[in-house]
């Protein structure tokens, strides 16, 4: 496996399974957030599938973005191009025709709080702790914030946003509603996942398809909201600050 991590893909009885993986504990290089948003793009279109499964492999859903490239940006348009990145998958995911559903098997950092925000259901075995450390490296969770805040409410993105050393558990995730549902096994977690999507493909995928707009009103000015709000962390992860936390947090 390569430093940009991998992505796959599998179809079977309507269910499309995209599975990402990055050796920096599933953290996203552009590289990776390019590839699943062609991929999402790409499911959303076909007629063979009718529900899509969104997870990663190892014990870490996802650490968010990757620090090697964060500390790696010289200039404001390289920095907004990295974002911009996160802002395509939120973007791909809420605009996919079919509904998605998040398998979390672990801890969600940043960009990765934002992955499962913008899934249209979650389920996640019970050490899914989740955190938003952006602050404390002198940027902050400015393009996932309206999928974050859509899905768990203003006040408690902002809890999550002013204690960004602090770990919330998954139960406190579940009342929230990041979650829909917490096991204590991974293979409960499977088989909700499971039984989930495939009853869900047994649904007539145009109603789907519809419903999944509806859930998403309201959200349209994300084309452009997004792309802002990249360019404000393109601009501040150049900031001394910002290279010197991420040093610190390397070491």
């Amino acid at each position: 496996m390569s430093d940009t991590g991998s992505l796959s893909v599998s179809i079977e009885n309507k269910i499309a399974t995209i599975t990402f993986e990055h050796p920096a504990s599933n953290s996203f290089p552009s590289d990776l957030l390019q590839k699943l948003t062609s991929e999402l793009n790409a499911v959303s279109k076909n007629n063979e599938v009718n529900v899509v499964i969104l997870q990663s492999k190892g014990k870490t859903f996802c650490a968010g973005a990757s620090f090697d490239e964060l500390l790696s940006i010289k200039t404001l348009a390289d920095g907004k191009k990295f974002f911009s990145g996160f802002a395509d998958v939120i973007n791909a995911m809420r605009k996919c025709s079919k509904i998605i559903i998040g398998r979390v098997q672990g801890k969600a950092v940043g960009g990765g709080v934002g992955l499962i925000s913008a899934c249209d259901i979650a389920f996640a075995y019970q050490d899914a702790g989740v955190k938003l450390s952006e602050i404390a490296i002198g940027i902050g969770p400015f393009v996932i914030e309206p999928a974050v805040s859509r899905k768990i409410g203003k006040n408690a993105m902002s809890e999550m946003t002013l204690q960004p050393n602090v770990w919330q558990t998954a139960d406190w995730a579940v009342a929230k509603g990041l979650y829909a549902d917490l096991f204590d096994s991974m293979a409960e977690v499977d088989n909700a996942v499971k039984n989930t999507a495939e009853r869900l493909a047994s649904y007539n995928p145009e109603a789907l398809a519809e419903m999944k707009k509806v859930f998403w009103e309201g959200t349209e000015n994300w084309d452009k909201l997004l792309y802002e709000r990249a360019a404000i962390s393109g601009k501040l992860v150049l900031s001394d600050f910002t290279k010197e936390a991420l040093s610190q947090f390397k070491k």
